[in-house]
């Protein structure tokens, strides 16, 4: 029979697993964000990319958390407004697919004017927290895990910290990839043309993302 310690330590690594499972299941689907972070990070810097993939990883840890301590009545509560809130994540994709498309355009226009101050690593990590956040099937993802993975049983706060953390790191990881991703791709499209057709790209992709977004 296996001794306490050894009980403890499986269930704990149990936890971490569950958590980068759950971590990379909600980030490796490459939706409208993670098209739109590839984009930022091309036309901007690997610093201020690895910034807004933090803060959609922050999201992603804060659902988890939320999803822990909350369970089943958390959904229950996002149910009613999940409809709202797509439609709030959309806009707000479609407004910056529109912004990134106008300021290519101009850009590729009027190359002597001044230029558009970019995007800083701050306002990167509060805009992709943001968008993050209003996307109601990260909590009801997590939500069904957690519960589902209790089946009526408590779990120890360390076991759920764990799973928290891992989630969290796993999402981070994923969205660091994406970052670097766009890093190489911008360094690649580095002429007026490539960028401009990047940009206008990116922003057709996100605008389609965001319109399946309202109708699924």
């Amino acid at each position: 029979m296996p001794s306490a310690e050894a009980e403890r330590t499986a269930a704990v690594s149990a936890a971490l697993l569950a958590g980068l499972v759950a971590g990379y299941g909600i980030a490796i689907p490459v939706g409208a964000v993670g098209t739109y972070l590839v984009a930022l990070t091309a036309r901007t810097s690997l610093r201020t990319g690895l910034a807004a993939a933090l803060g959609v990883a922050t999201a992603d840890g804060v659902y988890a958390l939320v999803a822990v301590l909350g369970g089943a009545a958390i959904a229950g509560v996002v149910a009613p407004v999940a409809g709202p809130l797509r439609l709030v994540s959309a806009a707000i994709l479609i407004a910056l697919a529109a912004l990134g498309a106008y300021r290519a355009i101009r850009s590729h226009r009027e190359p002597t004017t001044r230029a558009v101050t970019p995007l800083g690593p701050g306002r990167a990590y509060v805009s992709l927290l943001g968008i993050t956040l209003v996307n109601p099937a990260t909590v009801v993802y997590f939500t069904a895990l957690v519960v589902g993975g209790r089946a009526g049983t408590a779990v120890p706060v360390l076991d759920l910290g764990v799973f928290v953390l891992a989630a969290f790191a796993a999402s981070a990881s994923w969205q660091a990839a994406l970052a670097g991703g766009g890093a190489l791709l911008g360094r690649v499209l580095t002429g007026p043309r490539g960028r401009l057709a990047t940009a206008l790209a990116s922003s057709a992709v996100i605008t389609a993302l965001a319109v399946r977004l309202v109708l699924s």
